[in-house]
């Protein structure tokens, strides 16, 4: 007698990674595609979405798989790197399909989809959706362990194949909950603005505003477009002031002002200040917030600020002293100490000694150019940006030079890619 397949869940599938048979990796799963059949039959697993270590999303036919188990999948080793483009027949099953309301054949009653099961018909290469796990009783971002979980076949279930206003998506965030911001943009530019607009709308604050500083703008335009104008203000407010700025400069300029207008005073003040610059200067590419330190200050204090996990590596790989205020714009920049030099003084010592104050500071007005020159020069990933009174303005991180050096399109670019690489076309 034939053994039966496994039943496996989509949500153990998202972002478990992809091997060639020579067990090197060559992606991770981001989704799976499905088609809609008539009638109650179980939809066709068509195959997956795998993101490639380029960030470039590509279609690996189901045919093409040889095996998915212990938290990895393994395929034949020929993969089509074209660009997966979603058909309008086809539905995207963790992007889609989770969250979904649907109803019970039996007594209609309305219930959440919290998962899907895929399994491998015997005897053939051929994979379908045979089960639905659901929740009954009302859906919502807080009443996810609220009401009767139950597993029923496809066929016991009805609503799929109507297109749903006001989709949910906190089981499409769970499944995706460990993904760092960037991946999570990703996911997110690649889903339809529908869906993507449920997405951000179930986001708190915080963890929208770290994905919108990863999105191309058209993206992040879009979906604080979407955003009741309040929320969109708090969601500014939690972005790095220069991204706030950033952004805020690509709308009108009525709009700009009515969003600053919601937001704190001082939080407004910070993104004004970075407005008044040109974008492609170190004023504008700065931020206003890097780790400020008056003279007394010891290395033990400069470490406890390091050790801040909401800083970003570039920002924490060294300290600013400079006299009262300490916040900028700040008194006399005196110099700048970097991290190694921390980790090699002891607690005690002041920061005032260990200065490295022979690094000529940006001028607000240098253009891009001349940053990236200064980075190049002296192998920095952060550099200080001082005005004419010598007062510390902000700091202009690595990262920040690199998104404006690159195309407007870099994130949808993958470079040594060859879109000619022999491959079964999507689909087939």
């Amino acid at each position: 007698m034939a053994a039966v397949a496994p039943r496996i869940f989509v949500s153990h599938l998202s972002g478990i990674a992809v091997f060639d048979p020579n067990g090197d990796q060559v992606g991770r799963v981001r989704d799976l595609v499905a088609i809609l059949r008539v009638g109650r039959k179980p939809p066709r697993l068509l195959g997956l979405v795998v993101e490639l270590h380029t960030r470039r999303r590509i279609f690996l036919p189901m045919t093409r798989v040889t095996g998915i188990e212990s938290g990895q999948v393994i395929t034949t080793g020929v993969l089509n790197v074209r660009r997966f483009e979603q058909r309008p027949t086809e539905r995207l099953v963790i992007g889609e399909l989770l969250d979904r309301r649907v109803r019970l054949v039996e007594t209609g009653e309305e219930v959440t989809v919290l998962d899907i099961s895929v399994q491998q018909l015997p005897a053939r290469r051929d994979w379908e959706i045979d089960r639905v796990f659901v929740r009954k009783g009302k859906g919502g971002a807080f009443r996810r362990h609220k009401g009767e979980t139950l597993t029923v076949e496809w066929s016991a279930v009805t609503g799929f194949s109507l297109e749903e206003h006001g989709q949910g998506a906190e089981n499409l965030l769970a499944t995706f909950e460990q993904l760092r911001p960037a991946d999570l943009a990703n996911v997110l530019h690649h889903l339809s603005p529908k869906r993507r607009a449920e997405v951000a709308a179930a986001l708190d604050d915080d963890r929208l505003a770290d994905v919108l500083e990863e999105l191309p703008e058209d993206d992040q335009i879009e979906i604080l477009g979407k955003l009741k104008e309040e929320r969109a203000a708090d969601v500014l407010e939690a972005m790095d002031p220069d991204d706030a700025a950033d952004l805020l400069a690509e709308l009108p300029e009525a709009e700009q002002e009515r969003l600053l207008t919601l937001m704190q005073p001082d939080e407004a003040a910070d993104v004004r200040r970075l407005l008044a610059y040109e974008e492609k200067t170190a004023g504008g590419l700065m931020t206003t917030e890097p780790i400020v330190l008056r003279p007394d200050a010891t290395v033990a204090d400069a470490l406890a600020r390091v050790r801040n996990p909401d800083l970003s590596p570039a920002l924490a790989a060294q300290v600013y002293v400079c006299r009262p205020p300490d916040e900028t714009p700040t008194g006399k920049y005196l110099g700048t100490v970097h991290f190694q030099r921390l980790l090699r003084d002891p607690p005690y010592t002041l920061v005032s000694s260990i200065l490295d104050d022979d690094l000529q500071p940006l001028d607000p007005d240098a253009a891009l150019p001349e940053v990236a020159g200064f980075f190049a020069t002296y192998d920095m990933v952060a550099a200080p940006v001082v005005d004419e009174s010598g007062s510390l303005l902000g700091a202009v991180t690595v990262d920040d030079v690199l998104d404006h050096m690159l195309p407007e399109d870099w994130r949808e670019t993958e470079f040594h890619l060859d879109d000619d690489v022999e491959g079964a076309a999507h689909g087939s």
